[in-house]
């Protein structure tokens, strides 16, 4: 195999896709766990007070539970190189967050801040997921 070959294949779009996945998962267990390990303070980064069980509660479904739930689908997807919609729904999950800022937006402005970066990140790694699709798979499986 050439040198050229071999460098096609290690930069694939299905290796690039699943070393992406695999960062989502990372990145998406470490906001889990430092969410765990002091809900307070991500709470105020992200504009945020939390205020009794119900607040605690709702805080931890969404930036554990959902964290965790996007954490183990990459994984998954990472690890399923042949079933795109895997790594589609990872996307999907990614992306649901800066479409609901964008919503939220028209009725009282951008993020700012941390948040502002959270999103650009959420959208960067949602849209590239989908850019780095399987081609000719449009409605596989």
């Amino acid at each position: 195999m050439s040198a050229s070959a071999t460098q096609t294949t290690i930069w694939s779009r299905a290796w690039v896709r699943g070393q992406l996945l695999q960062l989502v998962a990372t990145a998406s267990s470490l906001a889990a766990l430092a969410a765990m390990l002091d809900p307070d303070r991500i709470a105020a980064a992200m504009g945020l007070f939390l205020v009794g069980v119900n607040g605690y509660s709702q805080f931890y479904a969404i930036y554990v539970g959902i964290r965790l739930a996007t954490a183990g689908l990459a994984l998954l997807a990472a690890r399923q190189g042949d079933q795109p919609i895997l790594g589609d729904l990872t996307a999907l999950f990614l992306l649901a967050q800066p479409a609901g800022r964008l919503v939220a937006a028209f009725a009282i402005g951008l993020p700012t801040g941390l948040l502002l970066v959270v999103c650009a990140v959420e959208l960067l790694a949602g849209l590239s997921l989908l850019a780095l699709r399987p081609r000719g798979k449009i409605l596989s499986p």
